[in-house]
């Protein structure tokens, strides 16, 4: 994940004596709105920096405004945070806003980009740690094409069938509404109670915001929700459907019968606004997906953070601890960082947090407290990423599509007495995946209903993941699969929770009513949790930073 950590405290380095000008050092490695603080004696065995700034050793860290003498000129954007959004932030940026932001820089306290991108490769496999594929949108495509990893797309077999487990069975999904009558999922009588809904023959909406569990059984009835959203939202958000709002977490469902007075209506609504409108000609050099499919990389999703930082340049730096934020006097911001080579400062136009909320919350706290104590609300649960492989003649037959596991996975519903939220047939799903004849299975454990997985060890992990997968997919008397990787993230995917929006909206206000023009919020919390929504999202950001810079207000 793309967070900031374990930072030190200022606390940590209370007396800093000015440095003499001779170690006052500018970097040709670095840009110009880089300074630099280099050693101060000349033992080369042990390496120590000294900041400009003297702090005593019991005086806060305020948020004080900065009258730097020796300004700096002023970058225009600095993104902390080098995971899928920053990253992506930078390169809208560099692609479609040039003109207003030709000095941008990206950085992260990691030794890595990526954030909670993490593809590992070993002994012929591939597998994914964190989010395993993503919808090819056009926005994703865009930056697929700008990022060069046009010709390493993959696309899944749009055929390829998803399940639910249900009944002790795995039932295939319809893939689209249009599909639900013929799919024994549902009874008859759920399926009609589902038509009447969508309809508009069904209660009326509330005065106030309902959560996902509350909207679907209002609007479709308990079988929808109980075979279908119920494990749909564990395996998008490791979410409690009671506490996820619809508003926040399924926007463009939820829209549907605000504007339309039903869900179909707001369809019908939407698809007339939609031919009506006049749409700019599509991209030439984008691939067109056949059907509703999702996308990974050759090598996996890590090529896409790589593929981008390796574009950038020296403009990203990694192993970069941002420590303190201050507000330049009439100028901007100036960010203070420790890294690998000592101490540095950017004084920079403008600020873009892509950092996970919890670590936003800290880094902003000496700026605006209101801010810090909003972003501090939302919630991150815990998973787990438990990747195994087994032999072909592991997987029971009835689960073979002409002798093969095919599909794309399969999702559990919590009331169906398993612990693992649900399992991704990485080896069906994108070629070149696991050795021939080995079948390799991702499967997410933990989520905000399950979050008691940070007290068991990784073998307890696969212990629970192998027992459920033998009730449904595996034989029972086949012999225990290879355990390539347990990744357990302990802040995993930011819960879109009744009240999301308020909270975001509260943050953004503070800083706004505080003085800190300039200061973006990014990140999953923000855009969506889904990769592409981070992607699509990041045009978004990157043309907010591009109006404001181009109203001149920090020459």
């Amino acid at each position: 994940m793309s967070s900031l950590t374990n930072l030190p405290s200022l606390n940590h380095y209370r007396t800093w004596p000015s440095p003499p000008i001779s170690h006052r050092t500018r970097s040709s490695q670095n840009p110009n709105h880089l300074t630099t603080y280099g050693p101060t004696n000349n033992n080369h065995n042990r390496r120590t920096t000294t900041f400009r700034c003297s702090i005593a050793n019991d005086t806060p860290i305020s948020p004080s405004i900065t009258n730097d003498s020796n300004s700096q000129p002023l970058l225009d954007c600095v993104i902390i945070g080098a995971g899928i959004s920053g990253l992506c932030i930078a390169q809208a940026l560099a692609t479609k806003h040039a003109d207003v932001s030709p000095d941008v820089v990206v950085t992260e306290a990691r030794d890595r980009v990526g954030g909670n991108i993490s593809t590992v490769e070993r002994d012929g496999y591939l597998w994914e740690e964190g989010p395993n594929s993503f919808q090819p949108s056009d926005p994703m495509l865009t930056m697929v094409v700008d990022s060069g990893l046009k010709d390493d797309l993959v696309l899944g077999d749009p055929t390829a069938p998803r399940f639910v487990l249900w009944g002790g069975g795995l039932k295939p999904v319809p893939s689209s509404p249009a599909d639900l009558p013929f799919f024994d999922l549902m009874s008859f009588t759920g399926k009609l109670r589902a038509g009447f809904g969508a309809l508009g023959i069904r209660p009326p909406p509330p005065d106030r915001e309902e959560s996902v569990e509350e909207f679907v059984r209002r609007n479709l009835g308990d079988e929808v929700f109980e075979r279908l959203i119920e494990p749909f939202c564990s395996g998008v958000y490791a979410g409690d459907p009671s506490k996820l709002s619809m508003k926040a977490a399924f926007g463009k469902v939820w829209k549907l019968e605000k504007n339309g007075g039903s869900i179909i209506g707001g369809a019908i609504k939407a698809i007339q606004a939609k031919n009506k409108s006049t749409k700019p000609p599509r991209d030439p050099r984008l691939p067109t997906p056949k059907g509703q499919t999702v996308g990974s990389f050759r090598k996996g999703q890590a090529m896409l953070p790589n593929a981008i930082s390796k574009r950038l340049g020296s403009r990203v730096k990694v192993s970069w601890k941002l420590i303190n934020i201050s507000k330049l006097e009439n100028r901007g911001y100036n960010l203070t960082y420790e890294t690998p080579n000592g101490f540095a400062s950017l004084q920079t136009k403008t600020v873009v947090m892509t950092v996970p909320s919890y670590v936003a919350s800290d880094l902003l706290r000496p700026l605006s407290s209101e801010a810090a104590e909003a972003l501090s609300k939302f919630y991150y649960p815990p998973v787990a990423a438990v990747s195994v492989s087994l032999s072909k003649e592991a997987i029971r037959a009835d689960r073979l599509i002409d002798g093969q596991l095919k599909g794309f996975g399969q999702l559990h519903p919590r009331s169906q007495g398993v612990e693992t939220l649900g399992t991704i047939y990485s080896s069906s799903l994108f070629p070149n995946r696991a050795p021939p004849g080995r079948v390799l299975l991702l499967n997410y454990i933990g989520g905000a209903t399950n979050p008691g997985i940070l007290s068991k060890t990784e073998s307890e992990l696969v212990e629970a993941v192998d027992r459920d997968l033998r009730k449904m997919l595996i034989n029972p008397r086949a012999g225990e699969p290879l355990t390539l990787g347990v990744k357990v993230w302990p802040r995993a995917i930011p819960q879109f929770l009744i009240g999301h929006f308020d909270i975001l909206d509260a943050a953004k206000f503070a800083l706004s009513e505080g003085g800190y023009r300039g200061m973006f919020l990014g990140g999953n919390y923000v855009s969506g949790v889904a990769l592409g929504r981070c992607v699509e999202s990041a045009y978004d950001v990157a043309a907010n930073v591009s109006t404001f810079l181009s109203r001149g207000v920090y020459k």
